[in-house]
């Protein structure tokens, strides 16, 4: 690895903004992008440096991809490195999302911005399954991760169980059914002063929720600044798996609990986020943006929502630099915790029977345009109007399927194509 007082600030800024710009294609494609540039061209990481980096930020709730450069920026400028690294992979895309949000709130109803979206509905269901197959592969290695995966599906889309209360059942059920092993002698060896790591905690939970506090105080406690602040800091800490897993919950929490959007506008929003650089959870920015326009009166105002989008992007964002400064020191450490590691793993297992809630609650909302709630007892999920079944859709999922896991072709292809080819049978 190039030293880091080797690399310039200004030079390495350049490589993290580059990189920003360049971050299509989700986590996988932006993974790859970064392994590319830091480690084949510029060689500012070795091959161990940047794997032992993404197996630890694959730990952490938010999106890996960001806090991989975050971490990686941290391990070449420190602190200032790491928020660099990490604003300049999310500030492109969030740039460009607000501004396609505001486009959609103005005009997003109308024939040929509906027509477009169709095939862009279709594309987004692909690539949801496309990634409930991508990540079943890596995360169901056993019976007991099958059975977690199976179990989380049933909780959450039978019985409509909290979201928290799931993923935290599997971390305590891999945390018991992992036997603990040595280690000590390495943890021992690789030992972090704990009031440097309480400072950096204290520093960030300051810095996360700054901007709920003075809304609560300066305005009042019951405003939708504060309900958007409080529901997306909470979505920030059960983010485990990447954007994909927490997409349900936040979902139907927004359309259903909250009364934010509908859910054609949040399939939308996930359809932008997906055409945009940078990590796919910017949809949260779309859905404060849509919940702070929306609630602002009858007409909407950009004002509102553009305060509600900044809200969200905050507190979506500050905890990720909150894991990374804290938790990096320790990274050698947790790599020798045999329990810590079983309990994750069991979380990226329940994390499969999540993806598949929503891959589910999606494709009906995009295949049907009628569903029937479903109440018997604690069961309580939605069923579809056989009726009323998209032909359209359906045929343009298909294609997007082929295309994406058959063909191996890419999602901005795959979205491109579906959004063409949508609007042309909409018109026709």
């Amino acid at each position: 690895m190039t030293d880091r007082s080797d690399v310039p600030f200004g030079e390495a800024l350049k490589v993290w903004t580059k990189i920003g710009c360049l971050s299509f294609g989700g986590p996988a494609g932006q993974i790859a992008l970064m392994h590319r540039i830091l480690v084949d061209e510029r060689k500012w990481l070795t091959e161990k440096q940047y794997l032992s980096a993404l197996n630890f930020c694959m730990l952490l709730p938010g999106p890996e991809a960001m806090q991989l450069a975050t971490y990686s920026g941290w391990l070449m400028h420190g602190v200032r490195g790491g928020l660099a690294a990490g604003l300049m992979f999310v500030l492109p895309g969030a740039l460009v999302v607000l501004l396609l949000s505001m486009l959609y709130a103005q005009i997003g109803q109308t024939p040929l911005v509906s027509a477009l979206f169709i095939g862009i509905k279709a594309a987004v269901l692909a690539i949801v399954l496309e990634a409930l197959l991508r990540v079943s592969k890596r995360a169901l290695a056993g019976s007991r991760d099958w059975l977690l995966a199976f179990a989380a599906f049933l909780a959450l889309f039978l019985f409509n169980l909290p979201f928290p209360l799931v993923i935290g059942v599997a971390a305590v059920i891999g945390w018991l059914t992992t036997a603990d092993a040595g280690g000590g002698v390495v943890a021992e060896r690789t030992r972090v002063p704990w009031m440097s790591t309480l400072r950096t905690v204290l520093l960030w939970l300051v810095i996360w929720f700054a901007p709920v506090v003075a809304v609560a105080v300066l305005v009042r406690p019951d405003h939708m600044l504060v309900d958007i602040g409080l529901f997306f800091s909470k979505l920030a800490v059960v983010t485990f798996g990447g954007a994909y897993a927490v997409l349900a919950y936040m979902a139907q929490q927004a359309v259903e609990t909250h009364n934010w959007l509908t859910a054609e506008q949040m399939i939308d929003g996930l359809g932008l986020a997906e055409t945009t650089p940078g990590p796919l959870i910017l949809v949260t920015e779309f859905v404060g943006y849509m919940a702070g326009f929306r609630g602002s009166g009858l007409r909407g105002n950009p004002g509102a929502g553009l305060m509600a989008a900044a809200m969200t992007l905050w507190v979506t964002f500050a905890p990720c630099f909150l894991w990374i400064f804290a938790g990096a020191p320790y990274i050698d450490r947790l790599q020798h915790m045999p329990r810590v590691s079983g309990a994750l793993a069991a979380i990226t297992a329940a994390v499969v029977g999540v993806i598949a809630n929503l891959s589910i609650w999606f494709g009906l909302h995009v295949l049907f345009g009628a569903l029937d709630k479903v109440q018997a007892g604690p069961v309580h999920t939605i069923w579809p109007q056989w009726a009323t079944i998209d032909l359209t859709a359906l045929g343009l999922f298909m294609l997007a399927f082929v295309l994406l896991v058959v063909l191996c072709r890419s999602v901005l292809l795959t979205l491109a194509v579906c959004a063409a080819l949508g609007m042309a049978v909409s018109l026709a």
